[in-house]
């Protein structure tokens, strides 16, 4: 058993160290939100975020960062991709020092293209990093029910280690030293998960949706491949199996997304859906390697107001035919 700080009080990070709590690990939940904090330790149960889950007994939630980092020899870092760089430079003085930092976010930061161990190298270079990903709700991980993620470091032994200290009873990690593979297939299923919820916003029906997440998946493979993943990764937890799971239902943030869009549902007040954030610098990246993606585009432009729903679906129907393995 070993000490655990999870930087982040929503709902990915209240599970996770829920899960880390009920299986003995000394585990402190930081939270900027008092309210969050004292729900968590009086109540026993996130109100806000994970509401009906009732929380270990031996989680203890703070809003002292000194006090969730001291003596933590592990650091999951769960903040949104677009605050992770903010959120790593505040606690840079206050990290100990042979801490391993694992991420746990999945976006790509869109004013700089960089995935989120990109940030934290350019951050802290010298850290201790790793990765956490894979086809997982909030709501199970955080009741207990049986989950596999992928967990990713710089080497295969480190990766290992890793994988052994964060696995749990009903949370399996499979190791892998392929950071970049891992991230690319949690950032870009985003973008396929909100186009997945536009076909059934839409009404376009179930082959529609096979069809859609068939494709998507060409282009997370292709797109990925590009930017350094490896095949298998993608083909593995982290790629196909997370995005499996996120075009699956409502349940997924993004996929609620855009469910809403479809809909022409009223957009604010949704909860965060990292996609929408993703999705322009995601097709940007795609252009920029000469990757064909037209569902990524698409979404980005969707979501950039620069085509309609209709228009967009239209345009894709009328995409040439080819063979379906270029």
């Amino acid at each position: 058993m070993s000490r655990i700080a999870v930087i982040g009080g929503g709902a990915w990070g209240t599970a996770l160290a829920s899960a880390y709590a009920r299986a003995g690990h000394a585990t402190t939940l930081y939270a900027r939100d008092a309210a969050t904090v004292a729900s968590i330790n009086e109540r026993r149960c996130n109100t806000r975020y994970l509401p009906g889950i009732e929380l270990p007994a031996d989680l203890a939630a703070t809003a002292d960062p000194d006090a969730a980092l001291a003596g933590a020899a592990t650091v999951l870092m769960v903040v949104p991709a677009q605050a992770l760089r903010g959120a790593l430079t505040d606690f840079t003085p206050l990290l100990p020092r042979d801490a391993s930092i694992v991420l746990c976010s999945k976006g790509i930061e869109r004013s700089t293209g960089l995935f989120a161990s990109q940030v934290l190298a350019d951050v802290l270079p010298q850290a201790r990093a790793g990765i956490l990903s894979g086809p997982s709700f909030a709501t199970d991980v955080a009741a207990g029910l049986p989950t596999a993620v992928t967990v990713a470091a710089p080497g295969p032994a480190d990766a290992a280690a890793l994988a052994e200290t964060l696995s749990t009873a009903a949370l399996r990690c499979y190791a892998t030293d392929d950071m970049l593979g891992v991230e690319a297939g949690g950032a870009l299923k985003n973008v396929l998960a909100i186009a997945a919820g536009i076909v059934a916003g839409r009404g376009l029906g179930a082959s529609a949706s096979a069809a859609l997440v068939t494709r998507g998946f060409v282009e997370l493979r292709r797109l990925g491949e590009a930017l350094g993943a490896r095949p298998d990764t993608l083909m593995g937890l982290s790629g196909l199996g997370d995005l499996i799971l996120t075009c699956s239902g409502a349940q997924s943030r993004n996929f609620a997304y855009g469910l809403a869009v479809g809909r022409g549902d009223d957009l604010s007040g949704l909860k965060l859906a990292e996609g929408a954030f993703s999705a322009g610098i995601t097709a940007r990246l795609a252009d920029e390697r000469g990757v064909e993606a037209p569902i990524i585009a698409t979404v980005a432009a969707i979501l950039a107001g620069t085509v309609s729903v209709e228009a967009a679906i239209q345009t894709l129907l009328a995409r040439p035919l080819k063979r379906e393995a270029d």
